[in-house]
């Protein structure tokens, strides 16, 4: 009896490293969920192409895909594209750090303390309803037509989003959270990082989200202040030139760049709320919690 037990208690041990140690199948299905996302584009795409075949858009006022690849294979090949998706992109997370910092710092100040709060929020509430291209002139007044004045721009841009996610996040924090840490003598940094901080962190990570999405934005007006490169100044050179297929391409690097430097905020954030039980979790991240 005593040998049975062992040998069924030696198996149920050895199964879990046994798992661990076979490769994992891929599910197909997951496979095929993975690229629902490029039925919608790919969809738009042949309706495009059709479209333009058929001669119902007007090649000089929406060109067809042909010659939007053609241009951007040209703008590759002359090493133009790197150039300008390089100084974009570089603007935007210069503007985007900027922009975070500044909502960060004020943004925990303001929501934290009522007083901050009464002084600081209606003031910044009404900047926050600027139209981005009202600063273009005091910005060049200020900073000339270089870097300063295009970084400081998409960081106002990114700033309001974060701004207001994060005070809201702590607005919202459960008062019964606060008074149980208080019952417990937590300290007020107790109280920040084990209370306020985990609440406050998935109301945070939309404003960081929908900041570098308006700093892409605002990217192109801030790259009409006498800039000589960039996809914003891509576009404007194709308005002035005539050439459509150039303004199409840049929209559409805009919305790549866009995707893919959300995706990698996204995926960098992820980690920090994987505590989440949400109604959007994804039914294997649940199970392998609960085990």
């Amino acid at each position: 009896m005593t040998a049975e037990v062992y040998d069924r208690d030696t198996a149920k041990a050895a199964a879990p490293s046994g798992a661990a140690a076979s490769p994992r199948k891929r599910n197909p299905l997951a496979a095929l969920a993975g690229t629902k996302g490029l039925i919608v584009p790919l969809l738009l795409l042949a309706g495009w192409a059709a479209l333009s075949w058929t001669d119902v858009f007007a090649p000089n006022l929406v060109p067809s895909p042909e010659a939007v690849l053609e241009e951007i294979s040209a703008l590759w090949a002359s090493g133009e594209l790197t150039s300008h998706i390089g100084v974009t992109l570089t603007r935007v997370l210069f503007g985007f750090l900027a922009g975070t910092a500044a909502a960060t710092l004020l943004g925990a100040v303001t929501g934290y303390s009522r007083t901050a709060r009464e002084l600081l929020d209606p003031t910044l509430q009404a900047l926050k309803a600027v139209p981005s291209l009202a600063w273009v002139p005091l910005f060049i007044l200020w900073f000339g037509i270089f870097e300063a004045s295009k970084v400081t721009l998409i960081a106002v841009g990114v700033f309001f989003p974060i701004y207001l996610n994060l005070v809201e996040g702590i607005q919202g924090v459960d008062r019964k959270l606060v008074e149980v840490a208080k019952l417990n003598r937590f300290s007020r940094l107790d109280l920040v990082r084990r209370v306020l901080l985990p609440a406050t962190l998935p109301s945070y990570v939309v404003g960081l989200r929908a900041g570098l999405a308006l700093g892409w934005m605002f990217v192109i007006a801030a790259e009409l202040m006498g800039a000589s490169e960039g996809l914003g100044y891509l576009m404007v050179d194709g308005q002035m030139t005539g050439r459509p297929a150039v303004i199409v391409a840049s929209l559409i690097l805009f919305a790549i760049a866009g995707k893919l430097t959300d995706a990698v905020l996204a995926g960098a954030t992820r980690p920090f709320l994987a505590w989440q039980d949400g109604f959007g979790a994804k039914k294997g991240a649940h199970h392998a919690r609960n085990r």
